[in-house]
């Protein structure tokens, strides 16, 4: 008896070469700010759980795991992150011109 065997997802290159689209400088910074945040979560979450007390590191480890944070932060908050930066952008459009 044989099985057929659904197919897989592949994203197509022609989607992963389309360019995103840019963004207004208040959601630019709105997006910044979620990275920023998502960085400094991820950099204190990696410095708690990613060694046991007493081991030695290595030199530079620290630099690494520091970009390693700031990397990951950054794609998160571009993919959406936990919502922030829509927030952010949403308040500003509300209050535009008003002030």
């Amino acid at each position: 008896m044989t099985t057929a065997i659904s197919p897989t997802l592949v994203t197509p290159a022609a989607e992963l070469a389309t360019p995103l689209p840019r963004l207004d400088r208040g959601a630019r910074a709105a997006q910044d700010f979620e990275a920023h945040l998502l960085g400094s979560l991820l950099e204190s979450l990696e410095k708690t759980f990613a060694s046991a007390p007493g081991e030695s590191t290595t030199p530079g480890a620290d630099d690494y795991n520091y970009l390693g944070a700031q990397a990951l932060g950054s794609a998160l908050a571009a993919a959406g992150g936990f919502g922030i930066a829509a927030l952010i952008t949403r308040h500003l459009g509300e209050h535009e011109g008003k002030g």
